[in-house]
This record gives C-alpha cells, structure tokens and sequence, in this order.
C-alpha cells in the first residue's frame, strides 16, 4: 500500500470529521467522497500488488 494513499485517507477522514464538528454539511460530504476514493485507491494498490507477486511467483516456475 503507497504511502500516498494512506495520507489521503487520513486528510479525507479529518475533513468529514471536522465538517461535521462544525455543523458545515458541505464538507463533511466532500470528506465522505474523498474517503471513499481514498478505499477505492488502496483497493486498487492491493490489487496491483497481489498481480505482481503472481506474476513474480510464475516466472520463477516457468
């Protein structure tokens, strides 16, 4: 998982939280969307790792 990835998931989280603390819907909405970017990211991540260990893996059989 990229470093990258986890930092945005943490800025989103803190975004919603704080709309939601402060009552500022808009936010805390954008906050939601961002995290779950966030989550589709580091699904993405696994996924690209889990085909390079694969891949890794056949090429020493092969």
């Amino acid at each position: 998982m990229e470093l990258i990835t986890k930092f945005r998931e943490m800025k989103a989280r803190m975004k919603a939280r704080l709309g939601a603390r402060t009552g500022n819907r808009r936010m805390e909405a954008e906050g939601r969307t961002e995290t779950a970017e966030a989550r589709l990211l580091k699904t993405r991540d696994k996924i690209k790792s889990t085909a390079r260990r694969i891949r890794r893996e056949l090429r020493s059989h092969g």
